[in-house]
């Protein structure tokens, strides 16, 4: 089978390999869709932390079930996956935490994902499609992201929400702020970017704090009231760094995108509101669960994002394309 893998920063290699082999207890299935995240951006342009080289790169999937002995699945199905193997008996295992496992393995980052025509995962890994399209399907972990760090933020309805970046991962928070009730706003420096969000989320202002004084904008928008909660969806080191001006006392920062650096910020400004400051990694299998069933009942309708569509024998020479601001890439999805 052909398979693409990153040998190192800015330098991808098709290759042929072979087919897995089945195994007990685990599950064999041909990948139909690909995603192109930030983790894979990161990782080809070696900035992706948690990372070796060579790595065959790929976790948001769509996926047929080839030859499988998990209960409840048949060959043939459409799924998605939990790219995210975890150990089960650590500590934030024990404390139904898998998604911060603390011998996490992401697949396309600690081992070989889904740039290849076939896969192997374990059975308890597989999440049923239950109708949903393959591109719906291979936005599904994306989408859980989003959905695990408004879950963290404990969003009550009416309250002022700020998300910051808006890419594919911004872009899913704000859609579930949205669905918790929240009165969202958007910051975001890019123009296409923060246009493309105007249109295609539900997000209730937007921001770009290279032409205003994003304080005095959200004071305005609020009427005089901070953000009570505030994701920075970036990975920016800049952004989220200043992230922590904006939020109200009592307030929440939620941290769903991730840089290498360490944070700066003016303790006594963070102490005096009392915030608090959280992380957000990955997703559970309730996530994912409520992602479908959102898309499901017609109340998100993600393919929206989907910007650019490449077919798998030239993601390698067009992949640096998708890095480059002029291409205005929210979401690429890769097709076999």
């Amino acid at each position: 089978m052909k398979s693409l893998t990153c040998i190192k920063p800015g330098e991808f290699a098709y290759d042929f390999v072979n087919m897995p082999s089945k195994e007990l207890g685990k599950t064999i299935l041909k990948v139909e869709r690909i995603g192109i995240c930030g983790t894979d951006l990161h990782a080809y342009e070696g900035t992706q932390p948690y990372f070796n080289y060579p790595r065959i790169l790929g976790h948001e999937l769509a996926l047929s079930i080839v030859d499988t002995d998990a209960v409840g699945f048949s060959e043939g199905e459409l799924v998605t996956i939990i790219p995210y193997f975890h150990c089960g008996v650590c500590v934030a295992c024990k404390m139904d935490k898998p998604n911060c496992c603390v011998d996490m393995s992401v697949f396309g980052v600690h081992r070989d994902g889904g740039m290849r025509e076939y896969i192997q995962v374990p059975n308890d890994a597989l999440i049923h499609g239950n109708g949903l399209t393959l591109e719906e399907l291979a936005l599904v972990e994306p989408l859980a992201i989003g959905a695990h760090a408004v879950r963290r933020a404990n969003i009550l309805p009416n309250e002022f929400v700020l998300v910051i970046g808006a890419g594919p991962i911004g872009l899913g928070v704000v859609e579930f702020a949205s669905i918790a009730g929240a009165k969202t706003m958007v910051m975001e420096t890019n123009e296409f970017r923060l246009n493309f969000s105007m249109e295609n989320s539900n997000a209730m202002a937007f921001v770009n704090p290279l032409l205003v004084n994003p304080i005095d904008k959200l004071m305005e928008i609020t009427k005089g009231e901070m953000p009570t909660v505030v994701f920075d969806a970036t990975g920016n080191l800049g952004a989220i760094n200043q992230g922590f001006r904006y939020i109200s006392h009592g307030g929440r920062y939620v941290l769903v995108g991730l840089q290498k650096e360490a944070l700066t910020l003016s303790h006594p400004e963070f102490h005096k509101r009392e915030a608090t400051l959280m992380s957000s990694r990955n997703a559970t299998t309730s996530d994912f669960e409520q992602v479908i069933k959102v898309i499901q009942q017609g109340n998100m309708h993600p393919t929206k994002f989907i910007t650019h569509h490449l077919p798998f024998d030239k993601l390698a020479s067009e992949f640096a394309d998708l890095l480059d601001p002029s291409s205005q890439v929210i979401k690429a999805m890769v097709s076999f």
